[in-house]
């Protein structure tokens, strides 16, 4: 899809915005005020992603500044692959605004390309969205091919044009190659796609790593990776957010982390869904990044969990001092609810025992499974010095049931209808339970839910 966000806008609000120089931007007041997205319009003047508000409006002062409407993208973005489907069921979404088709075996009167511009003609009758279309034998190709003439462009490589296509082009515009890769091919002579389809793949191995002999198949068009309709399972959940000013006390981080803790919680319990390994990611200001990681006894996707080990890695991680400037949590390893199995050891023979959990015990489930009052797995104290009841000590059945119970409040009448105390501190990091004004391109879970399946509210009032 072409400039998908503005593109949203204009199709929502064409007297007000179609063929008008628009961005879609955060508040200048912070760090998110940036471009995320401009019109064709505002681009012809000079606008960019990632400029500042500030800079944007002093390079196009007509410029026309929207808020971001995820809902919007999300009711688009699930038309959009509907018309598609329509014509195939061999559709992989890539992105909130791309996907991939295989209509080798669509019955259709006519050239493939017939079929695509009938394609791009029905988006824009229907949904008043513009987009390219690559057409090509592999995932590879068809990716290179609708990002080279854009707006509404049709595009066709094959083998039998890649060399004139495709070859000329910078080694930093090639799918895959990322901006560092690009520096490194760059430094070892290699500018172009060209060179790189006519480079030693075992040079390139023993650079790069596989990654370097994939680069070389690829730059020669070879792309044996076939169309997943069927969405890949989730590996990880995880927000983070920039904050607006660096924090230094921890009391400040905590609570950012409890309302990161929270949506990470819900969004991995909306797939029912279990993770292993929670992740705490630091970036302070002097951008440089960590990440620490902390394996759990037991399969979770409690909020109160993820909230009391990510607060004890940033006990133990937080250097002295330190100024952050970004916090997040992810839970990894997840797996689905229902068949969440602890690998234990046996005493008998030591080798691993499989245990299925209930969702519904009782008492002290890690102590239960692991043999142990698990005091080592989270300190009783906080790193703020309050009194944290360690996990051992909670009922896991109660907090279950009331997560049960709180996300169907939440589901129904608003983010906002229920909130843990530490979450009533006014805090920018509040904003992540603004679905509506926060998401991701690549944020493609909720995409695939069941139709009727998405029950985020919008603006906390309706379903």
């Amino acid at each position: 899809m072409n400039a998908f966000y503005c593109s949203c806008h204009a199709a929502a609000e064409p007297k007000r915005y179609a063929g008008r120089p628009t961005a879609v931007a955060g508040s200048p007041e912070t760090r998110h005020g940036v471009v995320v997205t401009a019109s064709y319009e505002a681009r012809s003047r000079g606008v960019r992603a990632t400029m500042t508000v500030t800079q944007a409006l002093r390079t196009c002062p007509e410029l026309l500044l929207i808020a971001p409407d995820f809902q919007l993208y999300r009711r688009l973005s699930k038309a959009v692959f509907d018309i598609v489907r329509q014509y195939t069921p061999d559709v992989e979404v890539f992105s909130i605004d791309e996907c991939w088709a295989d209509v080798t075996h669509v019955p259709f009167c006519g050239s493939t390309s017939d079929l695509a511009r009938e394609i791009q003609k029905r988006l824009h009758r229907e949904l008043k969205l513009p987009c390219s279309i690559g057409i090509a034998p592999n995932k590879f190709l068809a990716k290179m091919a609708s990002d080279l003439h854009k707006p509404q462009g049709l595009t066709e490589i094959s083998l039998h044009n890649l060399v004139e296509v495709l070859w000329p082009m910078p080694v930093g515009q090639m799918f895959g190659v990322g901006p560092k890769t690009a520096e490194r091919l760059v430094r070892m002579g290699i500018s172009t796609i060209g060179a790189l389809a006519a480079a030693n793949p075992e040079h390139l191995s023993h650079r790069l790593g596989k990654r370097g002999r994939q680069l070389v198949e690829l730059a020669n068009g070879r792309d044996f990776a076939e169309i997943s309709s069927a969405p890949e399972p989730l590996k990880s959940i995880g927000h983070t957010i920039t904050l607006a000013k660096d924090l230094s006390h921890p009391e400040d981080m905590a609570t950012v982390l409890m309302n990161l803790a929270d949506q990470v919680g819900r969004r991995v319990r909306r797939h029912r869904l279990v993770g292993k390994t929670v992740q705490l990611t630091l970036r302070f200001d002097s951008r440089r990044t960590i990440t620490r990681e902390q394996t759990l006894p037991i399969p979770t996707a409690l909020t109160e969990i993820l909230y009391d080990t990510a607060l004890s890695l940033l006990h133990n991680h937080l250097p002295k001092a330190a100024k952050v400037r970004l916090l997040g949590i992810t839970l990894g390893h997840l797996q689905p609810e229902e068949t969440a199995i602890l690998e234990k050891h046996s005493r008998t023979n030591g080798t691993p025992e499989s245990i299925q959990l209930s969702l519904f015990s009782t008492g002290s489930v890690f102590e239960d499974i692991t043999g142990s009052s698990q005091q080592n797995f989270i300190p009783s104290e906080s790193p703020l010095g309050n009194a944290l009841p360690p996990p051992q000590q909670r009922n896991l059945d109660r907090l279950r049931r009331l997560s049960q119970v709180t996300d169907a409040l939440r589901d129904k009448y608003g983010e906002s209808i229920v909130l843990r105390g530490r979450m009533l501190t006014q805090d920018e990091s509040q904003h992540l339970r603004e679905h509506q004004t926060r998401g991701t391109s690549l944020q493609k879970d909720i995409l695939s839910w069941p139709e009727g399946g998405e029950t985020w509210p919008k603006d906390g009032k309706e379903t």
